[in-house]
């Protein structure tokens, strides 16, 4: 009977936790939506606060009736709330407008820039956590002696310095010095124009590098995006290093760890097998937020190596006024910084239980 009871109540509790986890999945994922529309709002209304988008982007180079008639078949003469209303329905409908100055659908601008700050970001979170966890461990490992002192300046010297300058180092050095590098692109000219004979081709370079079995063009698209990634990868590692050293020491405190110890337990196995895992999911948790320090970091990374993403031509539109591409790829950003911060939440909870709670 007892053994009954114990098996009812245990179903019970794994039926509550599974429960509150589809819960918390639930709220992580409405909370989505509020996130989107309170930046695409406040990014509306302040590039609407300069005045319309037309004459931002156009005025000084039309006359003022030509740039009034623009302006009344745009729409823009109506009241701000009123376009304001206009803006979310062709947004819900996947409209973002045409740019003014190219006349090319944001829409495809999307597509095609955001796969190469997508493949960017992805490279740098891979230096990142090669930088990171490791070195994290090496320092928490030897807490307080000299590999844990280099380690922890090399730390803040990668998270304080400021991107461009280690990206511009990095050409210094790896390209013009040593000539081991090019020097900026996502490909050579060669290798875009074997990328343009693939049938049905991706915006994703290095997928279609992969589909086409070309050993030349990996190597050319992987040794284009080395330097672009590190100084990217630089800065996000400082971070982990950091993070994942405080969680490893704070783990050693624990009684589960001094037990391992007495028993006879090497340090290296206490960093790898026993700290490792709970050290991480802080590391986790702010992943998502990193992703955000990233695509900022990816706007200057981008621009110091002429890498045509998402931050490479935000700076050209921002420069032109182009309102509507500005509106239209801060919204990408925002949806980007939304759906990772909702996955990370994922991840997160299903390490560890308690973090629904």
């Amino acid at each position: 009977m007892t053994t009954a009871v114990k098996a009812e109540n245990d179903q019970k509790t794994s039926k509550d936790r599974g429960g509150s986890f589809l819960r918390y999945i639930l709220i992580r994922f409405l909370l989505i939506f509020p996130t989107i529309f309170i930046l695409i709002t406040t990014v509306f209304f302040l590039m609407r606060s300069t005045g319309d988008p037309i004459t931002a982007a156009l005025g000084g180079r039309l006359s003022p009736d030509e740039l009034a008639r623009r302006v009344e078949e745009a729409g823009y003469d109506r009241p701000l709330i009123i376009q304001y209303f206009d803006y979310l329905g062709d947004v819900v409908r996947g409209d973002f407008g045409t740019t003014f100055t190219d006349g090319r659908e944001v829409t495809e601008l999307l597509t095609t820039y955001g796969a190469a700050t997508a493949e960017l970001v992805f490279y740098g979170l891979i230096v990142a956590i090669l930088i990171g966890v490791p070195g994290g461990m090496v320092a928490a490992a030897f807490r307080d002696r000299l590999p844990d002192a280099v380690l922890r300046i090399f730390g803040i010297l990668a998270y304080a310095t400021p991107v461009f300058f280690v990206g511009l180092l990095l050409k210094l050095v790896f390209s013009v010095k040593l000539g081991w590098l090019p020097v900026a692109g996502r490909v050579s000219t060669s290798g875009e124009s074997t990328l343009r004979s693939i049938t049905n081709p991706t915006p994703f370079y290095g997928l279609d590098a992969l589909r086409l079995g070309d050993p030349a063009l990996i190597k050319d698209i992987a040794t284009h995006a080395v330097l672009p990634s590190l100084a990217l990868g630089l800065l996000l590692g400082g971070v982990f290093l950091r993070l994942v050293r405080t969680n490893i020491i704070g783990t050693f405190e624990r009684q589960y760890i001094e037990s391992a110890r007495s028993r006879g337990v090497k340090e290296r196995r206490l960093v790898t097998h026993h700290a490792l895992r709970p050290a991480l999911i802080p590391v986790i948790t702010v992943m998502g937020m990193q992703i955000a320090l990233s695509l900022g970091g990816a706007v200057l990374t981008e621009t110091t190596f002429e890498w045509k993403g998402l931050g490479y031509i935000l700076v050209q539109y921002m420069q032109a006024r182009d309102y509507v591409a500005v509106q239209g790829i801060v919204m990408l950003m925002a949806v980007i910084v939304a759906v990772t911060n909702f996955i990370v939440d994922i991840i997160a909870a299903f390490v560890d239980p308690r973090v629904r709670f």
